[in-house]
């Protein structure tokens, strides 16, 4: 059997680690796959089969570390990067595959034999860093870094053209969508929660990291206005992330503590997205939303900005597409509201899509040739 190493920050809750867990759960039986992480204890290791072996460079979640322990190991990681290629991947895996940009492609573009390298890119590269000092820093140390890779591998078209427009690379380009199990959504989707939406008013719920590319705060403007203008609604957000205080006080100012709420971290968020009126995701920039997917198995109502997920809803009959501006979301907002106020809101049919998504199977044997080659 090959040996294939996938390299990520963490396996906590996100798409892209989602991702990376089922697809390894598929490859695991062809090959002998090995996860190496940055941190620890993250939520979905558990899902891993135990066939796959699991390594961190730090046995804690980035979470449990101090600030100053943060800023230590973020400098670390930056400086150390051949020795810890060389101490946990160099020479022991005929593929080695970076499946998130940042610190992982970098680390496994330190070192090592160019062929055996694939990077994965999940989002934007033009803006994912965004436009600081930092990042400046960050995007010489990537186009530097992806040279030493072989293959990239991109989860749009979007993605595609925009590496492209940044880095102008002639690297061997492929396009997979991620692969999602639909049968595991459906499933966990039906489990019982103590926790049920109102149903006077309309709910619109978003599954998000709280992140600055998640453009929370700029919706908990929004929601403030619609909701002085008259137009009642709720907005439920699942996730954690380091905007958590900047946005809960932003929540206090606008005083929609009552209609605008953070819910926290949820492994399985299914069930709320089941019971909202709309799934949402208006934010700055994307990748390929993993969460968009699951949305559409479920069945949902879908409203986006003008990202490239894009590419997740093309012919998807239940979604609209914001302009991608405080304007564009507030009108498509409020003719939506508009609409529930004039027609009164409707019980909808919730029974799941009996289509699939894409072909799994296709996308795994389109993984498998990559690695074959």
């Amino acid at each position: 059997m090959k040996k294939i190493l996938f390299g990520i920050t963490s396996l906590t809750l996100g798409g892209a680690e989602r991702t990376l867990v089922d697809i390894a759960n598929q490859l695991c039986n062809r090959y002998e796959i090995t996860i190496f992480t940055l941190y620890a204890k993250g939520e979905l290791e558990k899902e891993l089969s135990h066939k796959i072996k699991i390594v961190h460079f730090c046995e804690k979640r980035f979470d449990e570390l101090s600030q100053r322990k943060k800023w230590s190991m973020a400098i670390k990681v930056l400086l150390t990067q051949k020795k810890i290629y060389k101490k946990y991947i160099n020479g022991k895996f005929e593929k080695e595959i970076a499946f998130l940009e940042g610190p992982m492609t970098r680390i496994i573009g330190a070192y090592g034999e160019k062929n055996k390298k694939i990077a994965w890119i999940h989002n934007d590269i033009t803006k994912v860093f965004g436009e600081s000092w930092k990042a400046k820093i960050k995007n010489k140390l990537d186009k530097k870094a992806y040279q030493k890779f072989a293959q990239l591998v991109f989860v749009s078209k979007d993605n595609l053209a925009k590496f492209q427009q940044k880095y102008k690379t002639n690297h061997q380009l492929e396009v997979i969508y991620n692969y999602i199990e639909k049968d595991t959504v459906i499933e966990k989707s039906n489990q019982k929660i103590d926790f049920i939406f109102p149903k006077d008013v309309v709910n619109f719920v978003t599954v998000a990291r709280l992140v600055e590319q998640k453009a929370i705060d700029r919706l908990i403007g929004i929601h403030s206005e619609l909701i002085q203008k008259g137009f009642q609604h709720n907005f439920y957000i699942i996730g954690e992330g380091p905007q958590k205080a900047r946005l809960e006080k932003l929540i206090k100012e606008k005083k929609v503590e009552n209609t605008f709420k953070l819910l926290g971290k949820k492994e399985n968020p299914y069930p709320y997205m089941k019971q909202g009126d709309y799934f949402c995701l208006l934010t700055y920039f994307e990748g390929y939303p993993m969460v968009l997917e699951e949305a559409k198995i479920l069945n949902q109502s879908i409203l986006i900005t003008d990202t490239a997920a894009r590419e997740t809803v093309e012919n998807y009959e239940k979604a609209q597409i914001f302009p991608n501006t405080e304007e564009g979301i507030y009108k498509g907002l409020e003719e939506i509201l508009k609409k529930q106020v004039t027609d009164s809101k409707k019980e909808k049919n919730k029974e799941q899509d009996k289509t699939v998504p894409y072909d799994n199977q296709k996308l795994i044997e389109k993984i498998v040739e990559i690695i074959e080659k």
